[in-house]
């Protein structure tokens, strides 16, 4: 599966661990993140992660264009909703990504162990069966 991995400023140290309690599932996947994230991850997780650019400078949208290839299975995309986002039309766009193509998406920690815990559970596995098919959406 392909994983993005997303987070605001303030709730970056929550993805990170996250992505520490579920190393041993994310390292099973390829995984890309937006710039700073992504690096914040690896140096904590050694995870091997493509990294984006940062959010604000358009990583958000390299994001949405594979979600809109099919090329993005499921995003952790952890949001901080009590801060103003510069970028918002952005993330906004990735999310309408998201519901367009039928992506899973996490927008909290909360929501992301759900998907985490199913993606292990093989739930997720009727993304690979869109990518037999050739399926778009």
């Amino acid at each position: 599966m392909k994983i993005a991995l997303i987070a605001h400023d303030k709730k970056k140290q929550s993805l990170i661990n996250f992505s520490l309690a579920y190393k041993n599932i994310l390292e099973q996947n390829d995984l890309f993140a937006t710039g700073t994230t992504g690096k914040k991850i690896s140096e904590a997780t050694g995870l091997k992660i493509h990294r984006f650019l940062s959010g604000p400078l358009g990583g958000d949208q390299q994001i949405g264009a594979k979600i809109a290839t099919n090329e993005m299975d499921l995003i952790f995309f952890i949001r901080d909703p009590l801060t103003a986002q510069p970028h918002e039309p952005d993330i906004l766009a990735l999310m309408r990504l998201c519901d367009v193509h039928n992506i899973p998406l996490a927008t909290n920690i909360g929501t992301a162990e759900l998907l985490i815990k199913g993606l292990a559970r093989g739930d997720l596995s009727w993304r690979e069966v869109i990518h037999e098919n050739g399926h778009k959406k």
